[in-house]
């Protein structure tokens, strides 16, 4: 009797039953003891046996799975940095040639396919397959009797780069270094008479018309500053303005050009023996030379003769 009820109070203090994850001692488990609630709620509730779970030691299994699964995962977050890195890299390289290939691309002419032309082919053919003849786009839906809206294609789009604007008048254009756009045509006029190393950036001497009124020499520089050519302001008397010219640089010869300054010795066909003349060629015409002169007498009324005897005089260009 005294064991039997020994017994008795074990089993009503024992309210939990140590159920072993294998069989054997304790000593030899290697695995975590299970704790169930066997006993009724008043004793023990579920929540407490969790904890009582998640407080015994893991076993060596156990932290053998943990260790792979923590590999895996790192082994998957490394493999997937790669690749975004490998992404990245090639949409800078894409980028890159699709730049490089738009900058290289010549645009589109009348007789290449366009964008719009494409587009506007397609939208004709959709229409068409949609029982549509006047280009006009049909929905699927206006197709099952719900109204939709309609879209026209616009056939009439066209490429074209070239217009008046475009075009260069090369005839405007002059080859020649001169800072004076009008020594610069004439210099093109005259490609192939122009002495060698010619500057037509020299000096002009040009301050100001410093010649009296109405004098020969006061109409030379007027009419030279009309047609944009240069001149000297202090050239002295007539007779002395083909040496004048010629040491600031000017070109100087016999030969007359329309333009020109054309210098008159003293005495020479009327001209004033003490001072000497100069007029400018206005045209040159059958080998003649027409020019328009002006003297004390005229009051800055200028007047014209015409000579033949053209290679008797010395003509300053530019």
């Amino acid at each position: 009797m005294r064991h039997a009820a020994h017994k008795a109070r074990n089993a009503q203090r024992n309210a939990v039953v140590v159920k072993m994850g294998r069989t054997g001692a304790v000593r030899n488990a290697h695995t975590a003891s299970v704790v169930e609630a066997n006993a009724p709620m008043t004793v023990l509730v579920p929540e407490v046996a969790r904890m009582l779970n998640e407080a015994a030691p893991k076993t060596r299994r156990a932290i053998r799975q943990a260790a792979r699964q923590r590999a895996h995962k790192k082994q998957f977050v490394t493999a997937g940095s790669l690749a975004l890195l490998a992404a990245t890299a090639g949409s800078f390289v894409y980028a890159s040639s699709n730049n490089a290939s738009r900058s290289n691309t010549p645009l589109a002419d009348k007789a290449e396919s366009s964008v719009i032309a494409d587009a506007n082919t397609a939208a004709i053919s959709n229409a068409s397959e949609h029982g549509n003849d006047d280009g006009v786009m049909v929905s699927r839906s206006a197709e099952r009797g719900v109204p939709a809206e309609t879209t026209v294609a616009d056939t009439s789009a066209e490429w074209n780069i070239s217009s008046a604007v475009d075009r260069i008048d090369t005839k405007q254009m002059s080859k020649s270094l001169a800072n004076n756009p009008h020594v610069a045509k004439l210099m093109d006029r005259d490609a192939g008479s122009i002495p060698q190393g010619f500057n037509p950036n020299h000096a002009t001497g040009d301050t100001g018309n410093a010649y009296a009124f109405s004098q020969c020499t006061w109409w030379a520089y007027t009419r030279r500053q009309q047609l944009g050519l240069p001149v000297g302001s202090y050239f002295g008397n007539g007779a002395d303005w083909a040496n004048s010219a010629k040491e600031l640089g000017y070109w100087v010869d016999n030969t007359p050009r329309v333009g020109d300054i054309m210098v008159f010795q003293r005495g020479q066909e009327g001209a004033s023996s003490a001072y000497g003349h100069v007029a400018i060629v206005e045209a040159i015409k059958d080998g003649k030379v027409i020019t328009s002169e002006c003297g004390a007498t005229y009051n800055g009324k200028s007047f014209t003769r015409t000579f033949s005897n053209v290679s008797d005089f010395q003509y300053i260009h530019y």
